[in-house]
C-alpha cells in the first residue's frame, strides 16, 4: 500500500482492477483504493504478472503493508522464484491480523446480492440509520459506474424524512453519558470530520500560534482583471479568478522570506528549496482539504492559472490523486470567499505558517496623489498571517505579510499574463 499523502496511515481496497494471473504494465491501475481524503487508482510499480491478490476488497491496510505480489520476470515459467512468493505470503499471513483492520460488522458485506459495490463509509451510514442493503439497491447512485456516494445517502435519507432517535450514548473520550435535553439531537461525525478535529487540536497543542494583520489595497488588479476577464476566458478556457494572483504573491514572498518556507521538527529545521502551496478548500458537505500546488515558483503565470483551476475543480468534485495532498511548504486559506473579513487560521503541521485571505469590499481611503490626499473608493481586503512562534518571531512574520500584500498592491496583472 503506497503513501497517499501527509497524515493518511491507511486505506480502505474498494476494487482490484486486475485479477490473479494477468498481465500488468508499469503505471497500469491495478486497484481502487480509498482513504480519508479521496478515492483513487494505484497503478503498478512494474510489469509483469498478477501473482497473488492478499488484501482483499473492503480491507482497511496500513500503508507499507503488502497487498499483492507481482512477478516483474516476465520470461519466467518455471517454478523457480515460487519458494520467494511461498515465503512472502507465509510471513504475510503471520502479519495478516495486525496490518490489517478486520470490517466490522457493518462493512463485512460490501456487494448486495444485486452484486452492487458499496464503499465502507456508505455502508457505516446505512448501518447507523438502520437502511438496508435492499434499500441501497433501490437509490440511484451518481458516482462512477452508478455507485451509490456518501452525497446520494444522504440525500435519500433527507428526502425521506429519516430522522437520527435521540439516545444516550457514551463518549469516545470519556465514561461520561451524554444525556440529550428535550429539542437535542446526537450527531455523530463522520471520519473526516473527526481526523480535522484531531489534527487542528494537535496543530494547537504542538506549535503556539499567532496572527498578524495588514490590509492591501487591490484596486488595480480588481479594475484590470474585470477588464480583461471575459476576452482571457475565450482565449485560454480557462476562467482567471484572484485565487492564482494570490499564490503568485504569496510565492514571491517566500523567495524573499525563505525562513516561512520551513518545517519544523523535533526542534530541526529542515529547509525547503521548492515552494509548494496548500489551498483549502471546502468541500460542499461543509468538510475541508488541502490540495497542494506544486514548485509553484517554477510556473509562468498562464501555467499557474490552468493549475490551480484545475486543482480547486478536482478537489471540489472528489477528483483529487493522493500525491495532490503531499509536501505542502505553505498554506493559503481564502476565507473572504465566505464573506468573511479576516481569519485565524490553524497551521498544517509540520509547516509554519498560513495566510488567510479576507473579503474584498469597497472602502473609502485616503490615497496620496499629486495634488495632494484625496478620498477614493478603493478595493482593499485583510490579510491574516498565523505563524508557529517557536520559530517564527512577530518581525519575521509581520514582515512576510506586508510583503504579500505590496507584491498585490504592485502587482501588473497583464504583465503576468503576457509573460
Amino acid at each position: 500500500m503506497p503513501k497517499m499523502g501527509e497524515s493518511i496511515m491507511e486505506g480502505t481496497v474498494l476494487k482490484w482492477l486486475k485479477k490473479e494471473g494477468d498481465k500488468i504494465n508499469e503505471d497500469e491501475s491495478v486497484l481502487e483504493v480509498a482513504t480519508d481524503k479521496v478515492d483513487t487508482e494505484i497503478p503498478s510499480t512494474c510489469s509483469g504478472i498478477l501473482k497473488k491478490i492478499l488484501a482483499e476488497e473492503g480491507e482497511v491496510v496500513k500503508v507499507g503493508s503488502p497487498i499483492a505480489i507481482i512477478d516483474s520476470d516476465e520470461e519466467n515459467t518455471s517454478d523457480d522464484g515460487l519458494d520467494f512468493i511461498d515465503e512472502i505470503e507465509k510471513n504475510f499471513e503471520e502479519v495478516k491480523e495486525i496490518t490489517y483492520q478486520k470490517p466490522d460488522a457493518s462493512t463485512k458485506k460490501i456487494k448486495s446480492e444485486s452484486n452492487r459495490f458499496y464503499s465502507p463509509l456508505v455502508l457505516n451510514i446505512a448501518t447507523r440509520e438502520n437502511i438496508s442493503l435492499d434499500t441501497l439497491d433501490e437509490i440511484n447512485g451518481t458516482g462512477e459506474n452508478d455507485r451509490v456516494t456518501k452525497y446520494d445517502l444522504l440525500k435519500f435519507i433527507e428526502d425521506k424524512n429519516l430522522v437520527y432517535e435521540p439516545k444516550i450514548e457514551t463518549s469516545e473520550n470519556n465514561d461520561l453519558e451524554i444525556e440529550l435535553k428535550e429539542g437535542e439531537e446526537l450527531i455523530e461525525p463522520d471520519r473526516v470530520r473527526k481526523i480535522i478535529a484531531s489534527r487542528m487540536v494537535e496543530s494547537k497543542k504542538i506549535a503556539p500560534h499567532v496572527t498578524s494583520f495588514v490590509e492591501a489595497d487591490i484596486t488595480n488588479i480588481y479594475k484590470t482583471r474585470n477588464d480583461i476577464k471575459e476576452n482571457f476566458l475565450k482565449e485560454n478556457k480557462v476562467p482567471i479568478t484572484f485565487n492564482p494572483i494570490f499564490i503568485k504573491c504569496v510565492a514571491d514572498a517566500l523567495k524573499e522570506f525563505p525562513m516561512m518556507n520551513i518545517s519544523f521538527i523535533n526542534n530541526k529545521i529542515i529547509k525547503k528549496n521548492y515552494i509548494n502551496i496548500g489551498v483549502a478548500v471546502a468541500l460542499g458537505d461543509d468538510n475541508l482539504i488541502v490540495p497542494v500546488l506544486k514548485d509553484v515558483d517554477k510556473l509562468n503565470f498562464i501555467d499557474l492559472i490552468k493549475h490551480s483551476n484545475d486543482l480547486i475543480t478536482r478537489a471540489r468534485n472528489n477528483k483529487l490523486k493522493p500525491i495532490d495532498l503531499e509536501d505542502g511548504t505553505y498554506t493559503i486559506s481564502n476565507v473572504g470567499s465566505f464573506g468573511n473579513v479576516m481569519g485565524t487560521p490553524i497551521i498544517v503541521q509540520p509547516q509554519v505558517g498560513i495566510l488567510a485571505i479576507g473579503t474584498i469590499k469597497k472602502v473609502p481611503a485616503v490615497v496620496e496623489t499629486e495634488k495632494g490626499d484625496e478620498i477614493q473608493v478603493r478595493n482593499r481586503l485583510f490579510l491574516s498571517h498565523t505563524y508557529d512562534h517557536r520559530i517564527v518571531d512577530g518581525a519575521l512574520g509581520g514582515k512576510f505579510a506586508q510583503k504579500v500584500a505590496e507584491n498585490l498592491e504592485n502587482f501588473n496583472l497583464k504583465s503576468n499574463i503576457s509573460q
